[in-house]
């Protein structure tokens, strides 16, 4: 299947009910079919780290496109550049979440150092104090899974989820706080510890 047939293919599950049930989740569907996930996971199967095709895909601009484009690039031939370029073209809370999950995420990378994590806390302090609910869930996320990777990041994690409590919005409190509470949980530490031995 190609870049048309599947556009097609996508084109086929067009469904107006879908639709409006993504606009009621604050899903941009000024360009969507409302291609059911199943539909797109099978689709997928058949096109995995089909670099070219994911660039096709995600340029086309269409929702249920750039959730295939996710699904499918090879996160090998991932460049910077591209994040980038997609992560301007980010419109809606779902294109981040299948996006950055099945394509740019770094927290199951077990290679990855420390220092590439901690180089976004700055980034992770500056968008702590956005009110926006899917920003401010966003950064929450980001916190609390960089300080469950190990002991050192979980130090640094709650270090920074201190500084955030400290700032002038009610986001950046929320954020602290929930951050904060998973971390300090001894659930958690027991997790963080039982990886780190493997």
């Amino acid at each position: 299947m190609e870049y048309h047939e599947i556009l097609n293919k996508m084109k086929s599950y067009y469904n107006p009910r879908n639709i409006a049930g993504m606009a009621r989740f604050g899903i941009n569907v000024k360009k969507a079919y409302g291609v059911p996930a199943p539909a797109l996971r099978r689709i997928a199967r058949v096109h995995r780290k089909d670099h070219a095709l994911a660039e096709r895909l995600w340029a086309s601009g269409i929702h249920d496109a750039k959730g295939l484009a996710g699904l499918i690039d090879d996160p090998a031939r991932v460049t910077e550049e591209q994040m980038e370029r997609w992560a301007r073209d980010f419109d809606s809370w779902a294109v981040v979440d299948g996006t950055c999950n099945n394509l740019f995420r770094l927290v199951h990378d077990k290679g990855a150092r420390d220092s590439t994590f901690l180089r976004y806390l700055p980034l992770i302090k500056r968008g702590a104090t956005d009110e926006r609910n899917f920003v401010k869930k966003a950064v929450n996320w980001a916190l609390r899974q960089m300080g469950k990777r190990n002991l050192k990041l979980r130090a640094a994690a709650i270090k920074a989820g201190k500084e955030i409590q400290r700032l002038d919005s009610k986001a950046a409190r929320w954020i602290a706080a929930d951050a904060l509470r998973e971390l300090a949980s001894e659930k958690t530490v027991a997790m963080i510890r039982t990886r780190s031995a493997k």
